[in-house]
C-alpha cells in the first residue's frame, strides 16, 4: 500500500491546548473534547510519565481506518514510527490535540471528525469529509526548544501613530540603522497566547534583511529602524502591519496580532 503520511496536512493553532492537555483520561473510557475529537485510552501508564508539550518531538506508531474498518495506512505494517514536532502544524488537527492528552507509552483510539482531519479535501485514498479512526501508540517524547521570552514586567509600552507598540528591554548603543542597510537580528515570534510560530534562536542563525525595502512585514521595517546595535525590543504588531486580513496560511491565521522579541545583532 502506498504510504499515506499524516504529516504536512493541516495546521493547528492551539489556543486552548494547555486546557485540553489537563484532561484526565481513564482506561477504556471514551472522552469527547470540545472540538469534537473522541479519544479512548487502551492502557494506562504511571501518572508521572511525561506528556508532550508544544515544540516537543514525538515518536508515534499508528493505524488509520475508516468508520467501516477499512485500513488506509499503518506505520505498524512498515515497522517504522513517524516523528514530528507537536504544535507546528505538521499533522492534522485531531492528531495535534489528541497526542497532547497522552503520556509516553500509552495507546489510544482517536476518532477524528473531518473538520479535524482533511476536511473537504480528498487526500489519496481518503475521500473528502471523512471521519478517520486512528489507533496510536505514543512511543517516545523528545523535548523540543523551550523559548525564553523577554522579561517586560514594569517596562513602558510605547505606541506609534501606525499602531505599532514596542517595549525597550535593552537600549543598545550607537546609531540606528537606516533604510537600505543590511540588518541582522535574532527573533522569536509568538501569538498573544505565547504560542511560538517561529524563532531564529534554536537555529543559531540570525536573520538578515535590507531595512525599509519591503522585504519584511511593515511592523518590522518600522520597529527595527528604532533600534540600536545590541538592543532588545519587544514588538506588538497589529495585523495591518503584519500579514493583514488573510494572514499567511498555514502558519499565521487571519487578522493575527503578532509579538516579536527582537535583538539587533549588527547592521551595515
Amino acid at each position: 500500500m502506498k504510504k499515506i503520511i499524516v504529516l504536512g496536512i493541516l495546521p493547528l493553532m492551539l489556543s486552548a491546548s494547555q486546557l485540553i492537555a489537563q484532561t484526565k483520561l481513564k482506561m477504556n473510557e471514551e472522552v469527547t473534547t470540545p472540538s469534537g475529537l473522541k479519544i479512548k485510552v487502551l492502557n494506562k501508564v504511571d501518572d508521572n510519565a511525561p506528556k508532550p508539550e508544544n515544540g516537543d518531538t514525538v515518536v508515534v506508531h499508528y493505524t488509520g481506518t475508516f468508520t467501516d474498518g477499512k485500513k488506509f495506512d499503518s506505520s505498524f505494517d512498515r515497522n517504522e514510527p513517524i516523528k514530528f514536532a507537536v504544535g507546528k502544524g505538521m499533522v492534522i488537527k485531531g492528531w495535534e490535540e489528541g497526542l497532547l492528552l497522552l503520556r509516553k507509552g500509552e495507546k489510544a483510539i482517536m476518532t477524528i471528525p473531518s473538520e479535524l482531519g482533511y476536511g473537504s479535501m480528498q487526500r489519496g485514498p481518503i475521500p473528502a469529509n471523512s471521519t478517520l479512526i486512528f489507533e496510536v501508540e505514543l512511543v517516545d517524547i523528545k523535548p523540543g526548544y523551550k523559548p525564553s521570552f523577554y522579561n517586560v514586567d514594569g517596562k513602558k509600552v510605547e505606541t506609534l501613530p501606525s499602531g505599532l507598540q514596542y517595549v525597550v528591554v535593552e537600549p543598545g548603543s550607537g546609531d540606528s540603522p537606516k533604510a537600505g542597510q543590511s540588518v541582522s537580528v535574532h527573533y522569536t515570534g509568538f501569538f498573544l497566547d505565547k504560542k511560538v510560530f517561529d524563532s531564529s534562536v534554536p537555529r543559531n542563525q540570525p536573520f538578515t534583511f535590507a531595512l525599509g525595502t519591503g522585504g519584511v512585514i511593515k511592523g518590522w521595517d518600522e520597529g527595527v529602524a528604532l533600534m540600536k546595535k545590541g538592543a532588545k525590543y519587544r514588538f506588538i504588531i497589529p495585523y495591518d502591519l503584519a500579514y493583514g486580513e488573510n494572514g499567511r496560511p498555514p502558519v499565521i491565521p487571519a487578522k493575527s496580532t503578532l509579538i516579536f522579541d527582537v535583538e539587533l545583532i549588527d547592521f551595515k
